[in-house]
């Protein structure tokens, strides 16, 4: 049986995607309009801080109840884990997690906090054809597991690979991911467990537009000590999470590819062509696909110059 992969299943998504669905609703009109709510939060990550030291994983983990990990928190051999080829990524037990990497030149390692990024125009959102996802005014990414019908396209679209799918339900399997502590923190103006915990102040929590100036402020105040670039301002039309890195994006795994646009907006011209009987799968997954091809480009161009 042939090996079907990621690129694979894009291609077989944009090919049939207009066999069995939807109409295209006011969500689709959208694509690429929105530009998030005015007051929305965020927390803004400061790499140059950050000591590994896992405090924010085990906060997420007794705030969201989640099951208890197969290594505690204060064993750092996590670090050293490598799944098929890559390191650790948020899973449907850990909505959070901390990686580490030995960057050349540095004399210490660097750690990097991953979760959902809490996009400004998020693809799961978008992507997903029965509403599962709601972006708050707060600026958290919520999923509602009583309308999810698990097809698992928000996967595919997610430009950064963050929903986790659980199996430990056969008959009711869900999607797992960071909300920003929404229902017992965000809601209520409280800042999120893992920020909250870390001793380091390597989190900063408020409004998404006071974070930017603050991380403005301290790359202007420390020459040469931060990369001039607030990851996650413009990347992919904005996050609610921004990072500041005192080395390259790409040494520490962000992907420094995505451009500025919501992925849905490589299909924004489609979308308004397409008459409305259609489905929204066509376009979804033809923007996908850019994706993906871009990504492919990409490693090609690095293979060349090697």
């Amino acid at each position: 049986m042939k090996k079907m992969n990621r690129r694979s299943l894009l291609k077989g998504g944009l090919a049939g995607g207009v066999i069995g669905a939807l109409g295209l609703g006011k969500k689709a009109e959208a694509a690429g309009t929105f530009e998030g709510y005015p007051d929305r939060m965020g927390v803004l990550v400061d790499l140059t801080r950050c000591i590994g030291c896992r405090s924010c994983e085990a906060a997420c983990n007794k705030e969201q109840k989640l099951p208890a990990p197969d290594k505690p928190f204060d064993d750092f051999s996590v670090f050293d884990e490598i799944h098929l080829g890559q390191k650790r990524r948020p899973t449907e037990k850990a909505y959070t997690i901390v990686n580490r990497y030995d960057v050349e030149g540095q004399d210490k390692p660097v750690y990097r906090k991953i979760q959902c990024n809490h996009c400004n125009e998020p693809a799961c959102l978008s992507s997903c054809f029965v509403n599962a996802y709601t972006k708050t005014p707060e600026g958290a990414v919520m999923y509602d597991p009583k309308v999810c019908v698990g097809c698992r396209t928000c996967m595919i679209a997610c430009p950064f690979y963050v929903p986790a799918y659980s199996y430990s339900s056969v008959l009711n399997p869900v999607v797992k991911k960071c909300i920003m502590c929404y229902d017992t923190r965000l809601k209520f103006g409280r800042r999120p467990a893992c920020a909250e915990a870390c001793p380091r102040e390597t989190l900063t929590f408020g409004k998404r537009e006071d974070l930017i100036y603050y991380a403005r402020q301290r790359i202007k105040l420390n020459p040469g000590k931060y990369v001039n670039h607030i990851y996650g301002e413009k990347e992919v039309g904005g996050t609610s999470w921004l990072y500041l890195s005192g080395v390259p994006f790409e040494e520490v795994g962000f992907d420094t590819h995505l451009g500025n646009q919501p992925i849905l907006n490589y299909v924004k011209e489609f979308l308004t062509i397409v008459p409305m009987v259609l489905t929204i799968w066509p376009a979804l997954f033809a923007g996908f696909h850019l994706l993906a091809t871009r990504k492919e480009n990409k490693n090609k161009e690095s293979e060349s110059q090697k």
